[in-house]
Protein backbone atom coordinates (compact mmCIF):
# COMPACT_ATOMS: atom_id res chain seq x y z
CA UNK A 1 0.00 0.00 0.00
CA UNK A 2 1.24 3.44 -0.92
CA UNK A 3 1.02 6.08 1.61
CA UNK A 4 0.84 9.67 0.66
CA UNK A 5 3.75 11.38 2.21
CA UNK A 6 2.96 14.32 4.38
CA UNK A 7 4.95 17.46 3.69
CA UNK A 8 7.91 17.75 5.93
CA UNK A 9 8.17 20.60 8.33
CA UNK A 10 10.05 23.54 6.82
CA UNK A 11 9.53 22.34 3.25
CA UNK A 12 8.40 25.05 0.82
CA UNK A 13 5.30 24.71 -1.23
CA UNK A 14 6.74 25.56 -4.63
CA UNK A 15 3.34 25.67 -6.27
CA UNK A 16 2.15 28.64 -4.20
CA UNK A 17 5.33 30.69 -3.74
CA UNK A 18 5.79 31.77 -7.39
CA UNK A 19 2.35 33.46 -7.67
CA UNK A 20 2.82 34.97 -4.23
CA UNK A 21 6.19 36.50 -5.22
CA UNK A 22 4.68 37.86 -8.44
CA UNK A 23 1.83 39.37 -6.41
CA UNK A 24 4.30 41.02 -4.02
CA UNK A 25 6.30 42.40 -6.95
CA UNK A 26 3.14 43.94 -8.40
CA UNK A 27 2.27 45.47 -5.04
CA UNK A 28 5.79 46.89 -4.70
CA UNK A 29 5.65 48.28 -8.25
CA UNK A 30 2.24 49.85 -7.58
CA UNK A 31 3.47 51.38 -4.30
CA UNK A 32 6.52 52.78 -6.09
CA UNK A 33 4.33 54.23 -8.86
CA UNK A 34 2.06 55.88 -6.29
CA UNK A 35 5.08 57.30 -4.41
CA UNK A 36 6.62 58.64 -7.64
CA UNK A 37 3.32 60.17 -8.73
CA UNK A 38 2.93 61.82 -5.32
CA UNK A 39 6.49 63.17 -5.40
CA UNK A 40 5.99 64.41 -8.95
CA UNK A 41 2.72 66.10 -7.99
CA UNK A 42 4.36 67.75 -4.99
CA UNK A 43 7.31 68.96 -7.07
CA UNK A 44 4.89 70.25 -9.71
CA UNK A 45 2.87 72.11 -7.11
CA UNK A 46 6.03 73.71 -5.71
CA UNK A 47 7.03 74.77 -9.23
CA UNK A 48 3.60 76.35 -9.84
CA UNK A 49 3.75 78.17 -6.48
CA UNK A 50 7.26 79.45 -7.24
CA UNK A 51 6.11 80.69 -10.65
CA UNK A 52 3.07 82.43 -9.12
CA UNK A 53 5.31 84.10 -6.51
CA UNK A 54 7.78 85.21 -9.20
CA UNK A 55 4.95 86.71 -11.27
CA UNK A 56 3.56 88.45 -8.18
CA UNK A 57 7.01 89.85 -7.36
CA UNK A 58 7.43 91.22 -10.90
CA UNK A 59 4.00 92.86 -10.82
CA UNK A 60 4.55 94.29 -7.34
CA UNK A 61 7.96 95.72 -8.26
CA UNK A 62 6.48 97.41 -11.33
CA UNK A 63 3.72 98.92 -9.16
CA UNK A 64 6.23 99.92 -6.44
CA UNK A 65 8.47 101.67 -8.98
CA UNK A 66 5.48 103.52 -10.42
CA UNK A 67 4.33 104.51 -6.93
CA UNK A 68 7.82 105.62 -5.85
CA UNK A 69 7.97 107.84 -8.93
CA UNK A 70 4.60 109.33 -7.94
CA UNK A 71 5.88 109.89 -4.38
CA UNK A 72 9.09 111.56 -5.48
CA UNK A 73 7.70 113.68 -8.32
CA UNK A 74 5.57 116.60 -7.29
CA UNK A 75 4.81 120.04 -8.55
CA UNK A 76 3.38 122.68 -6.24
CA UNK A 77 1.18 123.80 -9.15
CA UNK A 78 -0.44 120.34 -9.44
CA UNK A 79 -0.58 119.35 -5.78
CA UNK A 80 -4.20 118.15 -5.72
CA UNK A 81 -3.59 115.80 -8.65
CA UNK A 82 -0.43 114.47 -6.97
CA UNK A 83 -2.32 113.82 -3.73
CA UNK A 84 -5.12 111.99 -5.56
CA UNK A 85 -2.62 109.69 -7.29
CA UNK A 86 -0.85 108.94 -4.02
CA UNK A 87 -4.08 108.21 -2.15
CA UNK A 88 -5.26 105.93 -4.96
CA UNK A 89 -2.09 103.82 -4.76
CA UNK A 90 -2.08 103.41 -0.97
CA UNK A 91 -3.76 101.00 1.41
CA UNK A 92 -3.61 99.92 5.04
CA UNK A 93 -1.19 101.57 7.42
CA UNK A 94 0.36 103.87 4.83
CA UNK A 95 -3.03 105.06 3.59
CA UNK A 96 -4.05 105.96 7.14
CA UNK A 97 -0.78 107.81 7.81
CA UNK A 98 -0.98 109.64 4.49
CA UNK A 99 -4.61 110.65 5.04
CA UNK A 100 -3.64 112.18 8.41
CA UNK A 101 -0.56 114.01 7.14
CA UNK A 102 -1.34 115.05 3.58
CA UNK A 103 -3.08 118.32 4.57
CA UNK A 104 -0.04 119.63 6.45
CA UNK A 105 2.33 118.26 3.82
CA UNK A 106 0.33 119.96 1.08
CA UNK A 107 0.48 123.30 2.91
CA UNK A 108 4.25 123.10 3.50
CA UNK A 109 4.96 122.15 -0.11
CA UNK A 110 2.74 124.95 -1.43
CA UNK A 111 4.17 127.56 0.97
CA UNK A 112 7.70 126.72 -0.14
CA UNK A 113 6.77 126.22 -3.80
CA UNK A 114 8.48 122.86 -3.68
CA UNK A 115 9.06 120.82 -6.79
CA UNK A 116 10.78 117.49 -7.23
CA UNK A 117 11.63 115.07 -9.96
CA UNK A 118 12.52 111.57 -8.87
CA UNK A 119 13.43 108.36 -10.55
CA UNK A 120 14.03 104.85 -9.28
CA UNK A 121 17.57 103.81 -10.12
CA UNK A 122 17.39 100.31 -8.63
CA UNK A 123 14.88 98.00 -7.00
CA UNK A 124 15.30 94.74 -5.12
CA UNK A 125 12.72 92.24 -3.85
CA UNK A 126 13.36 91.58 -0.15
CA UNK A 127 10.56 89.04 0.31
CA UNK A 128 7.63 87.85 -1.74
CA UNK A 129 4.43 85.86 -1.59
CA UNK A 130 1.53 85.80 -4.02
CA UNK A 131 -0.24 88.69 -2.27
CA UNK A 132 2.47 90.62 -0.39
CA UNK A 133 5.89 91.77 -1.61
CA UNK A 134 8.51 93.85 0.19
CA UNK A 135 10.62 95.95 -2.18
CA UNK A 136 13.71 98.07 -1.52
CA UNK A 137 13.93 101.01 -3.94
CA UNK A 138 16.84 103.35 -4.50
CA UNK A 139 15.69 106.78 -5.65
CA UNK A 140 17.49 109.77 -7.13
CA UNK A 141 15.57 113.02 -6.73
CA UNK A 142 16.12 116.61 -7.87
CA UNK A 143 14.49 119.00 -5.39
CA UNK A 144 13.95 122.76 -5.58
CA UNK A 145 11.97 125.29 -3.57
CA UNK A 146 11.91 129.02 -2.74
CA UNK A 147 14.95 128.76 -0.46
CA UNK A 148 16.95 126.60 -2.91
CA UNK A 149 15.79 127.42 -6.44
CA UNK A 150 18.68 125.49 -7.98
CA UNK A 151 17.83 121.81 -7.96
CA UNK A 152 19.66 119.76 -5.36
CA UNK A 153 20.29 116.05 -5.86
CA UNK A 154 19.07 113.75 -3.11
CA UNK A 155 19.51 109.97 -2.93
CA UNK A 156 17.15 107.87 -0.83
CA UNK A 157 16.44 104.28 -0.04
CA UNK A 158 12.75 103.48 0.29
CA UNK A 159 11.40 100.27 1.76
CA UNK A 160 7.92 99.61 0.38
CA UNK A 161 5.50 96.80 1.20
CA UNK A 162 3.07 96.14 -1.62
CA UNK A 163 -0.18 94.24 -1.04
CA UNK A 164 -2.53 92.90 -3.66
CA UNK A 165 -5.99 94.36 -3.03
CA UNK A 166 -8.83 93.63 -5.46
CA UNK A 167 -6.34 92.71 -8.18
CA UNK A 168 -4.19 95.85 -7.71
CA UNK A 169 -0.80 96.18 -6.05
CA UNK A 170 -1.00 98.99 -3.46
CA UNK A 171 1.56 100.40 -1.03
CA UNK A 172 0.67 99.38 2.52
CA UNK A 173 3.92 100.47 4.20
CA UNK A 174 6.47 103.02 3.05
CA UNK A 175 9.62 103.80 5.02
CA UNK A 176 12.48 106.07 4.06
CA UNK A 177 15.82 104.53 5.01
Amino acid sequence: MNEVEAPQAGARDEGHSAPRRAHLRWLAAAALAVALAGAGGYAGRLQVERHQTDVAAQQAVAAAVKYAVALTNFDSQAMDRNIAVLRDGATGEFRQRYDKAHGLLRMVLLDHQANAQGQVVESVVKSASTNKVEVQLFVEQLVSNLEAPDSLVDFSSVNMTMEKVDGRWLASKVALR
